[in-house]
């Protein structure tokens, strides 16, 4: 699966809370700047984070297995944290 994610939370600190977020279940695979990759027994994830135009910052997460396995649901729910980073008043809901 791939998504995509525009937040205006800096690069490096969607790539922080990527190693806080996938190292916790995951080994770390590969490292590049603005780019992670993790794997583990539920499969495989990358996250890369690239500024755009003005603030924003382009989150790319891609991971090796079909929507809703369990890397499906670790790789949303890291999406749904950066947006609580983004806003703090955000509740994070789901069973990610």
């Amino acid at each position: 699966m791939k998504y995509f994610h525009r937040t205006p939370v800096s690069p490096d600190m969607v790539i922080a809370e990527a190693a806080r977020v996938f190292g916790a279940r995951l080994t770390p695979a590969g490292e590049a700047p603005r780019r992670r990759a993790f794997a583990g027994s539920l499969g495989s994830v990358s996250v890369t984070s690239v500024p755009e135009g003005g603030h924003n910052t382009l989150v790319t997460v891609v991971t090796d297995q079909p929507g809703e396995s369990e890397i499906d649901k670790l790789a949303k729910h890291f999406l749904g944290t950066l947006h609580v980073l983004a806003e703090p008043g955000h509740v994070l809901r789901g069973d990610y």
